[in-house]
């Protein structure tokens, strides 16, 4: 099982690949190809696909963390260039989403155009966890969270009542199947990622032997962090592959706790599990 970083905020090496403020990751099985998110712009992901010399329409599905714009930007990119895929989400993918600004509130849920989503891809949106393909589950909805969240105080929903504190009910993971144990692929991990490792030892079992992607540590406090340091150490997970979301602060004090285990997964960056 190969995972590569299409779409960072950093990039691993001098060369052609772009980064953006973002996060795609194609995750490549014996039995299928799946993009997990799709960054923030198509032209990022475009680009970077089209160096690694893989087409769109190799793939077999895609699976969105959440509807922020960061990850499902590049949703319009792929549109008619695919076969007819399944499209993975919670069931609470649609719903707008705003980031407070001076000036008010700015759109940054799902990209122009997404109404018709359905027409390009076959959708499979729900809160239960689903096997994608052999070995590749999305998580389901993350329903406990007596942990800290991996808020920010700038995001927001609309309701009846005005803009309210988005809840991130639509916040998935994936879970994948690695001969050592369960690695879980996070997006922005809203739901906490305390909360969602515990809910992926609770739903799958097993260890948990790898953590990939983006932990949303940046706007944490420090009794925060340390929450999330002590769980990490507790839980002994040999390797911690990090990008986006997870801040540079959180980076520097998870490699002092927990040492070599814990890599940057810039793009461009090639990860292969043992099956």
């Amino acid at each position: 099982m190969n995972l590569t970083c299409l779409v960072d905020n950093t990039v691993a090496h001098r060369g052609e690949f772009w980064g953006e403020h973002g996060l795609s990751i194609l995750i490549e099985t014996p039995q299928a190809r799946i993009l997990w998110d799709t960054g923030a712009s198509g032209t990022v992901l475009a680009h970077n696909l089209h160096l690694l010399r893989f087409d769109p329409a190799w793939l077999d599905a895609v699976a969105l963390s959440h509807a922020h714009q960061d990850h499902t930007g590049g949703l319009p990119a792929l549109m008619g260039r695919t076969r007819r895929i399944p499209l993975f989400a919670h069931a609470d993918l649609f719903r707008p989403r705003f980031r407070r600004v001076e000036t008010g509130y700015r759109h940054v849920g799902l990209p122009a155009g997404s109404e018709g989503l359905g027409e390009w891809f076959d959708l499979r949106l729900g809160t239960e966890p689903v096997e994608i393909a052999p070995g590749v589950w999305t998580s389901g909805e993350i329903r406990e969270r007596s942990a800290p969240e991996g808020r920010s105080p700038h995001h927001f929903v609309q309701g009846d009542g005005g803009y309210t504190p988005d809840p991130y009910r639509d916040d998935l993971a994936l879970v994948l199947k690695a001969e050592e144990g369960w690695v879980v692929v996070c997006g922005c991990c809203h739901a906490g990622l305390v909360n969602t490792l515990r809910h992926v030892e609770r739903t799958f079992g097993g260890p948990i032997w790898g953590i990939v992607g983006g932990a949303h540590l940046i706007e944490a406090d420090d009794a925060h962090l340390e929450e999330a340091v002590r769980f990490l150490t507790d839980l002994s997970v040999p390797h911690l592959w990090l990008n986006h979301c997870t801040g540079q602060r959180a980076l520097c004090r998870l490699v002092q706790a927990l040492g070599d285990r814990v890599q940057p997964f810039p793009v461009g960056t090639r990860l292969e599990l043992s099956l």
